[in-house]
């Protein structure tokens, strides 16, 4: 079907006319106010810093000279500043999560900045620290604040780019401190966070002088749990020093170890283990030329039985006795007694 000019009345054709001639009348003013806002010149920054409720790691100074490190912003023209290279190139600096930048109608270019916030501050085992946040991004120290967030300590690797069981542990951490963060009665009692040599976290409480083995980040909610139930009910009635160890890893139950047992048990292994040594002491061989061709043999040595030995007797030593001079006595003479004068003798004699 075809329309014919002539059939419209001229009242509806020129109520057309007049709509086409304001759109394009309002296209040409509106290209032109655009051309003309772009040969202006920017006037001033105003930046506004999101997220800094608690710790303000950037100020409005810093983030200024971010946005005047390539070429002053106030006095530039608006169509010559590139604001898409802006934002990516303030949003390489580690504190800055997201910025947003615009020219407002005085010419002041607005920047929003929203800031990244640390959950916890880790202690490397070679020495140093640093800040981590919520996506698991390793963040700076700075020397404006320190954030008030729970601390670990022992963590094993600085590299750039962590191996996948050192980025499983940062994981784990930004779990285990939010945790932490979410309950004012944790975040005052937990005082520091160890990572031990098995990847695994032991708490340090701020009261008592337990160390409590949390095992992995898996379940916070279930281990937490038993450990407040513990506080409850042994811990309050029998005081906060009965015991040195608490283990939390295991479902359902608390492991507990009362102050001293653990050294009385290290002591005896520690006896037991010298009585091993001295009883499979090893006993040195000679070597000769022909046995140190063989495998040498290793022989354990019985004490020998040891006899008392007999005290010696003083015995006594015969002497020689000097010879005595013995003198010979002559006989005596026979003396020749007259058979008369016999009785008088004997009588005399008696």
């Amino acid at each position: 079907m075809r329309i014919s000019f002539k059939n419209i009345p001229w009242k509806k054709r020129f109520i057309q006319t007049g709509w086409i001639v304001l759109g394009l009348g309002t296209i040409v003013l509106f290209g032109a106010a655009l051309q003309k806002k772009a040969q202006k010149i920017c006037t001033g920054i105003q930046v506004e810093i999101a997220g800094a409720a608690q710790n303000m790691f950037l100020d409005e100074k810093e983030v200024t000279g971010l946005l005047n490190l390539q070429q002053p912003v106030v006095g530039t023209s608006m169509n010559k500043t590139d604001l898409r290279g802006l934002e990516s190139f303030v949003e390489k600096n580690s504190w800055i999560q997201n910025a947003e930048m615009y020219f407002d109608n005085q010419q002041i270019l607005q920047v929003k900045i929203v800031e990244r916030q640390p959950v916890a501050r880790v202690f490397l085992i070679g020495g140093g620290s640093f800040y981590v946040d919520s996506a698991g991004l390793r963040l700076p120290l700075s020397d404006k604040v320190s954030a008030r967030v729970p601390v670990f300590t022992g963590f094993p690797s600085n590299q750039p780019i962590l191996a996948k069981p050192d980025s499983a542990l940062l994981d784990g951490i930004v779990k285990l401190a939010q945790f932490i963060q979410a309950d004012s009665f944790w975040m005052a009692q937990i005082a520091q966070v160890n990572i031990n040599g098995q990847s695994n976290f032991e708490l340090i409480p701020m009261v008592g002088n337990q160390l409590i083995l949390l095992g992995d980040a898996a379940l916070l909610d279930k281990k937490f749990h038993r450990l407040n139930a513990f506080y409850q009910q042994a811990l309050l009635q029998q005081g906060l020093n009965t015991y040195e160890k608490l283990d939390i890893r295991f479902d359902n139950q608390v492991v507990a170890v009362r102050t001293g047992s653990e050294k009385m048990q290290v002591d005896s292994a520690r006896a037991k283990e010298l009585i091993a040594q001295l009883v499979n002491k090893v006993v040195p061989i000679p070597t000769t030329p022909d046995a140190e061709k063989k495998e040498p043999v290793v022989k354990t040595a019985i004490k020998p039985v040891i006899k008392p030995e007999p005290k010696p007797v003083a015995t006594p030593i015969n002497k020689p006795e000097p010879k005595k001079e013995i003198k010979t006595v002559p006989p005596k003479a026979k003396v020749l007694v007259p058979k008369a004068v016999l009785p008088a003798i004997k009588k005399q004699n008696n």
